[in-house]
């Protein structure tokens, strides 16, 4: 069947979210949920919901996606995250468009809700997303953090939003920021030509503030909108506070051995 679709979840440790997520996929042919390297019930609910479970650790989301693929042998197929919902409208708007469309992708505007509160503003909205595809369409998914899809053709954009239940507390949302800054650090790390300071830091942190919260009109959504451009800043600070680490010379993990090797020479002089 030409309209067949499969839906493709990548999650690590989502047994609280997974669940839900799988039953606003049940409308597609087939299910894939590829764990990467969870230590939960993640891949377990999934297996008993039906879906095709996928073991695959990678750092880099492109990979993961990639990976994923592999395993589609349907003509179309839909990635998203297990903290996203499809409502019944968008799901019967999928189906409409690749019945009846010529595009190869469909863009979909993500509704994001951080702490209970849509977003409109802050930079997190418009939120466009391409996240369904021809198979044949698509190459690949290229980046490390902010991936995006290597595709041919054009892509119709949607008018049902995504639901995506985003930062629903401060310590999930530390959790995400302790694997992506420490990517996005690497990157930038990489590239940098300058030495990075306490001064750099502060700077960072607070144009990221400024930007999100009143540049981005962040205040618009009220408290939880400069809550959350607050915790942009500092995820911004922990980026480089991060490359700071990895600049310096010798190494951090080298001085602690320094330090290791005297006391075991002053242990074995005292013998």
């Amino acid at each position: 069947m030409q309209t067949a679709i499969t839906a493709i979840i990548i999650a690590k440790n989502e047994a609280a979210m997974l669940e839900a997520c799988l039953s606003t996929v049940r409308w597609c042919e087939k299910i894939l949920v590829l764990d990467s390297g969870s230590t939960d019930a993640t891949a377990k609910i999934a297996e008993q919901s039906g879906a095709q479970v996928v073991r695959f650790t990678h750092s880099s989301f492109a990979r993961l996606r990639n990976e994923a693929l592999k395993y589609v042998d349907t003509p179309w197929v839909f990635y998203l995250d297990a903290d996203e919902r499809v409502l019944p409208q968008l799901a019967q708007e999928i189906q409409v468009h690749i019945e009846t469309g010529a595009d190869n992708a469909l863009t979909l505007e993500r509704k994001n809700i951080f702490f209970g509160q849509t977003f409109s503003a802050g930079g997190w909205s418009p939120d466009l997303v391409t996240r369904v595809f021809r198979r044949t369409s698509l190459r690949a998914w290229k980046g490390v953090v902010h991936e995006t899809p290597d595709f041919e053709g054009r892509a119709a954009q949607l008018h049902i939003p995504l639901v995506h239940l985003t930062h629903r507390s401060v310590i999930s949302s530390l959790q995400k920021s302790i694997t992506w800054t420490a990517m996005e650090a690497q990157l930038l790390n990489d590239s940098l030509t300058f030495s990075v300071t306490p001064k750099t830091i502060i700077r960072k942190g607070v144009l990221e503030f400024l930007r999100r919260g009143f540049l981005w009109r962040g205040y618009s959504d009220g408290v939880v909108g400069l809550i959350e451009a607050i915790i942009q800043g500092i995820n911004k600070m922990l980026i480089y506070i991060q490359v700071w680490e990895l600049q310096q010379k010798p190494p951090i993990p080298q001085q602690y051995k320094a330090i290791e090797k005297e006391i075991a020479e002053l242990w074995q002089k005292k013998s």
